[in-house]
C-alpha cells in the first residue's frame, strides 16, 4: 500500500512539474527566416523520409511519403502517399483551410475531429488526434506536431506522440519539394 501511494505520489509530482515547464509557440519562432507559407510550400510534388521511435528512442519503423497538393484560395488538398520499409501502404488525404492571422485547420478520415495549427516565421504546429491502426486495434493518439521551414525545398518535421498525456514516441520527418516555385 505504502508503495502504490509512494508511486502515485511520485506519478502526481512529475505531472505537476511538466505542466509547469514552459512549451514553445509559434510566436518564438516569428523572426525566423525564410517565412512558412504552406500555400506554397504544400503545392505541387514533395516527397518526405520519416521514422516512427519508441519512448525509448528505439526505431520502431521507417517510411516514405510522396506528396501531391493543390490549392483553390483558402482551401488545400494534401494527398500523403505512405510506403512502409515493411512494404505496407497507407493514403491520408487533408483538406486543409488557411482560416488567416497564422491559424489553419484540417481534416483527414483518420484524424479525429479538427487538425489546429497556428504559424508564425518558419514554424508551424499542429495539435491533432489521430486514430492509429496498431495490431488489429485502433487507438486514439494525441500528436504535437512542429514543422520548421529550412529553405525553399526543405522542411524538417518532429511530432510528439501521447496518449493520456502519457509520452508514447516521435515521428521525424524531412520534406524535399522537387520543384519550388
Amino acid at each position: 500500500m505504502k508503495r502504490r501511494l509512494a508511486f502515485f505520489a511520485f506519478l502526481t509530482a512529475g505531472a505537476l512539474l511538466a505542466g509547469c515547464a514552459s512549451s514553445p509557440t509559434p510566436a518564438d519562432y516569428a523572426a525566423e527566416k525564410p517565412v512558412l507559407d504552406l500555400k506554397t510550400y504544400f503545392n505541387g510534388e514533395i516527397v518526405a523520409h520519416g521514422i516512427f521511435t519508441d519512448r525509448g528512442g528505439k526505431v520502431s519503423r521507417r517510411f516514405t511519403v510522396q506528396m501531391t497538393g493543390t490549392w483553390n484560395g483558402n482551401q488545400g488538398v494534401l494527398d500523403e502517399r505512405f510506403t512502409y520499409s515493411d512494404g505496407k501502404t497507407e493514403r491520408r488525404v487533408w483538406r486543409l483551410t488557411d482560416e488567416g492571422g497564422g491559424r489553419w485547420s484540417g481534416r483527414a478520415d483518420d484524424v479525429v475531429g479538427v487538425a489546429e495549427g497556428r504559424s508564425a516565421g518558419n514554424a508551424l504546429n499542429w495539435k491533432y488526434t489521430l486514430a492509429l491502426p496498431v495490431d488489429g486495434k485502433v487507438y486514439e493518439v494525441q500528436f504535437d506536431d512542429w514543422m520548421y521551414l529550412m529553405d525553399e525545398r526543405v522542411m524538417l518535421n518532429k511530432a510528439q506522440m501521447s496518449k493520456f498525456g502519457i509520452h508514447l514516441g516521435e515521428v521525424t520527418l524531412s520534406f524535399y519539394k522537387t520543384n519550388p516555385k
